[in-house]
Order: structure tokens, then C-alpha cells, then sequence
């Protein structure tokens, strides 16, 4: 067929009908009523374009057509408002059985970590049916994820974790841009997000022989001296980290936070930002020390760490304690 220039490209996930549904209803609204102001507008200039009355005169409007044109379309808005804030919970809140794969965005690729170890870049490859958390971070300038076949676009900004999320209903090759200007070769950070059956993706996962994500973290998470102070039990210098994760953590300054990705990144490059009730400042930062995949290695092994039953909550150090081996 010699016209064959797709509008819209297809749909390929499960938020794709409710963004395009919401689309739809936006631009046909804004055709409707425009088209109804420019046909009036012609019309009385067509009309009137030579006035039979030189002299102004005093006329009343209509209370039931001023009221009417502001009810209706305060309606419509509000049905925007509502079906607009539906999809963005839904599309801001990933299930909490969904797989999770780390990305990194940089000047100009995109590199993707899965937990199981496997390694990308430029290339993303996912399971069909099932529900994918992406974690992202910048290592340079704000980026921005965007797969428009998944309806789904997320901004990566440097220093903090953002994460998108989706469910692939069909198998194929998808385009992966980044949607925001991030210098000179922004054009060219583009990618494939290949989505494959469940059997098939497995398979695939298998061919990484590096070690899981978390047993990479433990490695560096031995190396860098911090299985000194963030023990197992309740000796250390610093709180327990098994079980943190997701957790409400007491701050010294009275606040109380949630454990998550960026809070850990936070607590790791800037250890002195929010300080853990009842235990001392003394952590040294990693700022500049760990790169992008080092703290995705460590925050992947800290969210590994579960709590042993009957194991003891966090508690402070004993007054005067001294650091375990000094």
C-alpha cells in the first residue's frame, strides 16, 4: 500500500488504552469547542461586517446561556481532571511484585543492570505479561526515559532515583529515547527494548556469568570496611541493615523516613545528611569513591538483607563502645 505512514505508534502495554483513551477525549474536546467559537466568530463577521446600527446600544445577555457555557466546560475539566488522575496513579505506583531492572542514562547511552547480573547497554530486554519496575539514574545531566510504544516516559536526574513501570502485552522490538535535550549528541542516545516470551527471557538471563547484583554488592560491601560498623547484631557502630529496607527510619533530628533507594544512595555518598537516631556521626562519605554501578551493587545487597526471626532491632551503641577490631 503506497500510504502507510502510521498517526500514533502502536500499543504495546497496558497503560497504552488508558493514555490514548484520555488522549482521544482531550482532543476531541478541543476540536469541538474550537470548532464551535471559529464557526460563531465567522459567522457574525460575515454577518455584521457592515453594521446597520452606527450607534452602540445597550443589550442584556442571557443568564441560562452564561451559566451553560461556564457549567459545561468546568464539567468537562473536572472529567479530565479526574480520568488524568486515575492514570497517573496508575501509572505512578508499579505493583509491588514487579520485577525490578536498574538503568543509568549518561551522555549518550542508556545501561541497564538486572538483578540477576546481566548487563546492557542500549539494549533492554524484558519478559512479556509480566510487571517491570525500571530504576533510574543520571551519571551526568537530567535525561529522560521514553519507550512511546508503552505510552511511558520518566525523567533520570542525576543524584536521586526515579523509576518508571510497565507490563509488555505483546513480543517485538520497541524504540527507546531519551526525551529530553541533554547535549549535542542527544539524537543519538536512542535504544531497543526487546520484549520476549517468559520461557525465552529465562533462558536468556542464564547466559550471565557475573553473579547477581547483590552478590556483587556483598563483595563491596566487604571491601569498603562497612561489615566493621554495620554488623549483624546490635554491637556495631552503625544500625543493622538487615530488614532496613522499606522500613520507617527514626532520624536524630526527630523526622522519620522511608528506607528506600534514594535514602540508602543518600545515606552512602552523603552519610552525614540524616543521621540514624541513637547512633553517633561517624560514617565517612563515599562521595566520588563508588561509582553509579558500585551503589547499585550495594543498595541491591542491602535490600537482600532480611531479618533473621528473633533477630534484635536496631538499637544505639552502648555509651563509650569502641569500634569493633580498633
Amino acid at each position: 500500500m503506497w500510504f502507510n505512514v502510521p498517526l500514533f505508534p502502536e500499543r504495546a502495554s497496558t497503560l497504552a488504552n488508558q493514555v490514548d483513551y484520555l488522549y482521544f477525549f482531550i482532543v476531541l474536546n478541543t476540536v469541538f469547542f474550537s470548532a464551535i467559537v471559529f464557526s460563531v466568530a465567522a459567522l457574525f463577521a460575515m454577518k455584521y461586517r457592515r453594521s446597520k446600527h452606527p450607534k452602540a446600544e445597550q443589550i442584556h445577555g442571557s443568564m441560562i446561556l452564561e451559566i451553560g457555557w461556564s457549567v459545561l466546560p468546568f464539567m468537562i475539566a473536572m472529567v479530565m481532571f479526574a480520568w488524568g488522575a486515575v492514570v497517573f496513579f496508575d501509572y505512578s505506583r508499579p505493583p509491588a511484585n514487579a520485577m525490578e531492572i536498574y538503568g543509568i542514562g549518561k551522555q549518550w547511552m542508556w545501561k541497564f543492570e538486572h538483578v540477576e547480573g546481566q548487563r546492557e547497554i542500549n539494549q533492554l530486554h524484558v519478559p512479556a505479561g509480566r510487571d517491570v519496575r525500571i530504576i533510574l539514574t543520571s551519571q551526568d545531566v537530567i535525561h529522560d526515559f521514553a519507550v512511546p510504544a508503552f505510552r511511558l516516559k520518566g525523567d533520570v536526574i542525576p543524584g536521586r532515583y526515579t523509576s518508571v513501570w510497565f507490563r509488555a502485552t505483546q513480543t517485538g522490538t520497541y524504540r527507546l529515547f531519551c526525551d529530553q535535550y541533554c547535549g549535542t549528541l542527544h539524537a543519538g542516545m536512542v535504544g531497543d527494548v526487546t520484549v520476549m516470551d517468559p520461557a525465552a527471557y529465562q533462558e536468556w538471563l542464564s547466559g550471565s556469568g557475573q553473579g547477581s547484583l547483590s552478590q556483587q554488592g556483598e563483595k563491596l560491601f566487604i571491601q569498603l570496611g562497612c561489615v566493621t560498623c554495620h554488623r549483624s547484631d546490635i554491637q556495631g557502630r552503625g544500625p543493622v541493615l538487615a530488614g532496613v529496607f522499606g522500613s520507617q527510619v527514626h532520624l536524630a533530628d526527630g523526622r522519620t523516613v522511608t528506607a528506600d533507594e534514594s535514602y540508602i544512595r543518600e545515606s552512602i555518598m552523603f552519610s552525614s545528611a540524616k543521621i540514624v537516631a541513637g547512633f553517633p556521626n561517624i560514617m565517612p562519605s563515599f562521595q566520588g569513591q563508588i561509582s553509579e554501578d558500585g551503589l547499585i551493587q550495594l543498595i541491591s545487597y542491602i535490600k537482600s538483607l532480611k531479618p533473621q526471626p528473633g533477630a534484635p532491632a536496631n538499637a544505639p551503641a552502648a555509651p563509650g563502645a569502641k569500634p569493633p577490631g580498633k
